[in-house]
């Protein structure tokens, strides 16, 4: 007999017995023997035996299981924030599928529709950059099940969500940039049709009005990937009077920037600062360190966690939004003390 896919009948016919009696032996039902209980664990575990989950799901209505879906599984704020997530999924004794949308609008809708066949108990989700069709998220909450966004959340759809405190981190950032005597700041902003990006950008400007400073269009611009800084950061460093800092939407294109500003020659941070968004590992890493809003990728999973599981156990009371606080983390790419 193949080993693979197998199930309680299997067992029961090889012990010559009922497939009730191995269902009730396998959860130690006090009816059944001591004898037979042991004999079937003994076999279950011999032929290495699994409950089908959505089997289980289907008799109990609960699979026990969420599905998470994350835009990028390489992004260093999102494995942090899988860390989380799966802190709290597995001491709730759940069980977790992950998908990525690679940041493709076509993958997120199958990633759902992929989930949805897996019988979950309620979806965790970041909104991919292409996205602007959210009808397959709310195919979601129309089938009453729990959906939870966090960091990027669809603000069309009326559900729980997580997120950092985008406008005011981006704020300190940008204070901390004017109080180092810092004046003609280039934001590297994310595209606009994502709430988080059009945050960091109102953080920017309400910091740059408040030191009574307008921006011009050109010091906006949509840069927030390594192939986009090197194509924009040299031409933005041949103006006159040119960029003194740089505040980017994320560490990645910080972290790029600084290197094409010490590529060109300049000093970071006497001639040229710059900061990003994220906190990740590279900001350690770059040479001075980069100065970085922390997005607490692990509390924010936990949090998001805790909320879904919470709403799928307890599907009552107003839907919730979290704001994490941000904290500004400064190194060396912005100060020289």
């Amino acid at each position: 007999m193949s080993r693979e896919n197998i199930t309680i009948k299997d067992i029961a016919r090889e012990l010559g017995i009922s497939p009730s009696t191995v269902s009730r032996a396998l959860k130690d039902h006090p009816d059944i023997s001591q004898a037979t209980r042991d004999a079937v664990n003994e076999l279950a575990e011999r032929w290495n035996y699994r409950p089908n989950p959505i089997a289980l799901s289907l008799k109990s209505g609960s699979s026990k299981t969420i599905g998470v879906i994350i835009p990028d599984v390489v992004h260093y704020f999102f494995s942090t924030v899988i860390s989380g997530i799966e802190d709290v999924v597995y001491r709730r004794d759940y069980n977790m599928i992950l998908c990525q949308s690679n940041e493709m609008w076509e993958h997120e809708v199958k990633n759902i529709k992929t989930l949805l066949s897996s019988r979950v108990d309620g979806i965790l989700a970041s909104v991919a950059k292409t996205t602007t069709d959210f009808r397959h998220y709310r195919s979601i909450t129309e089938k009453d099940i729990p959906l939870v966004f966090f960091d990027r959340a669809a603000e069309e759809i009326d559900t729980d969500s997580v997120v950092i405190d985008d406008e005011t981190g981006s704020y300190k950032a940008v204070i901390h940039l004017l109080r180092t005597g810092k004046k003609r700041i280039v934001h590297l902003a994310g595209p606009p049709r994502l709430a988080i990006a059009r945050n960091r950008l109102n953080g920017y400007l309400k910091a740059m009005k408040e030191y009574r400073l307008t921006p011009q269009d050109e010091d906006i611009v949509k840069c927030d990937d390594i192939q986009s800084a090197e194509r924009i950061i040299p031409a933005l460093l041949t103006r006159t009077p040119r960029p003194d800092a740089f505040f980017a939407v994320n560490d990645l294109t910080a972290a790029q920037t600084l290197m094409i500003v010490k590529r060109h020659g300049l000093r970071i941070p006497e001639d040229i600062s710059v900061v990003g968004f994220t906190n990740s590992q590279i900001a350690t890493l770059t040479d001075p360190g980069l100065t970085s809003v922390d997005q607490k990728g692990f509390e924010m999973g936990q949090l998001a966690a805790r909320l879904l599981i919470d709403r799928i156990e307890n599907r009552r009371g107003p839907v919730q939004k979290k704001i994490i606080t941000s904290e500004l983390v400064i190194r060396g790419s912005s100060s020289t003390r």
